[in-house]
């Protein structure tokens, strides 16, 4: 007797070979090449990886330089693995965007303009944690790596372009802008992420209009 035929679960639904997205939110199309000279890690909540919503993604797929590690507790040896590993320029500086505590080490000189040169910015290495406010303190806490590194926090963004999830305080924003608006700052280089940043407004409005369709279903 012939083997069965493996079958598909009835709720699968077919997926994008190189975003990973279900095709109806395929995000191919908004993928932007960005060379950005600041490197960028991003820790991943576990909760985050399959957020139809998140910008994390996209992020990734776009930018040159990109790490994306998820996890809440990371092994203190590859973490410090990520933080250390040497960039294209040499050895790697470590700077987490996150609002400085009192008991955080001191940010780097120039915190609010922090114009760097060429060969400084090269080195340099920006970690995001991707997920929600209190997520984010929890991954803080529990990784004392993390809570050794010197923070930088973005001065007066403006408004966000996120409107498909709602932030949990007003100077929030999503992983995609933030990233982005602190690449341009540290690089002096704004104009690079300008494609990036109209392009994720593309699909917002695009899953804005395939939610709202969904609802008239």
């Amino acid at each position: 007797m012939p083997a069965a035929e493996p079958t598909t679960p009835p709720d699968a639904r077919p997926t994008c070979p190189r975003c990973a997205r279900p095709l109806p939110g395929c995000l191919c199309r908004w993928i932007t090449p960005t060379a950005n000279r600041v490197s960028l890690l991003v820790l991943q909540h576990p909760m985050e990886v399959d957020q139809a919503k998140g910008s994390a993604r996209l992020l990734q797929l776009s930018l040159r330089s990109c790490q994306v590690e998820m996890g809440e507790t990371f092994d203190a040896r590859a973490l410090a693995g990520w933080l250390q590993a040497p960039t294209a320029a040499g050895t790697a500086r470590s700077l987490l965007l996150y609002p400085p505590s009192p008991h955080s080490p001191p940010s780097p000189s120039c915190p609010a303009a922090m114009t760097l040169s060429d060969s400084a910015s090269a080195t340099l290495r920006l970690v995001l944690l991707d997920g929600t406010w209190r997520k984010t303190r929890k991954m803080l806490a529990l990784n004392p790596l993390l809570q050794a590194l010197p923070r930088w926090a973005l001065a007066a963004p403006p408004p966000s372009r996120y409107t498909i999830r709602q932030a949990q305080a007003p100077d929030q924003r999503s992983t995609l802008e933030a990233a982005c608006l602190a690449l341009g700052g540290l690089e002096s280089q704004a104009a690079r992420y300008a494609p990036l940043l109209a392009a994720f407004d593309g699909w917002v409005a695009a899953h804005a209009a395939l939610a709202q369709r969904r609802r008239g279903l």
